[in-house]
C-alpha cells in the first residue's frame, strides 16, 4: 500500500474526489491548511488601495489517499488531469489496520 499526500493550491477536490469514485478508490481525508511555496501569494490591497500587503501563508488543500500500489499510477493521472497547482508525496504504508473489524492490509481500504 502507498499513501498519497496531496497538496493543492486551488480547490480543486470535489474534481479529483469525483474521478477517484469511478475508479472504486473510496477513503481520503481532505484538510484546509495554510502554507507557501517557492513563488509568493497574491498582493492584497488594503486602505482603498493606498497600501499593499503578501500574506506569508496562503489557503492550500491535503488529501491523504491511501492505494494499493497496482492503482498508484491511475490515481497520480487523476490528481495531474484534475488539479491544477501543486504537489504529490508518495510513501509506502507499512502496515494498515482497521480497528472495528481487526483486518489487516489491503482489506482495510
Amino acid at each position: 500500500m502507498l499513501k498519497l499526500d496531496v497538496i493543492l493550491g486551488n480547490n480543486d477536490v470535489m474534481a479529483i474526489s469525483e474521478k477517484l469514485k469511478e475508479l472504486k478508490i473510496g477513503g481520503l481525508t481532505v484538510s484546509k491548511i495554510r502554507g507557501r511555496g517557492k513563488n509568493p501569494g497574491p498582493e492584497i490591497h488594503a486602505s482603498k488601495g493606498s497600501e499593499i500587503f503578501v500574506p506569508q501563508f496562503n489557503d492550500k488543500y491535503r488529501m491523504e489517499i491511501i492505494v494499493r500500489e497496482s492503482d498508484e499510477n491511475k490515481v497520480i493521472d487523476i490528481i495531474k488531469e484534475k488539479g491544477r497547482v501543486g504537489k504529490i508525496f508518495v510513501t509506502p504504508v507499512l502496515r494498515a489496520v482497521d480497528i472495528a473489524s481487526g483486518s489487516e492490509g489491503d482489506d482495510t481500504i
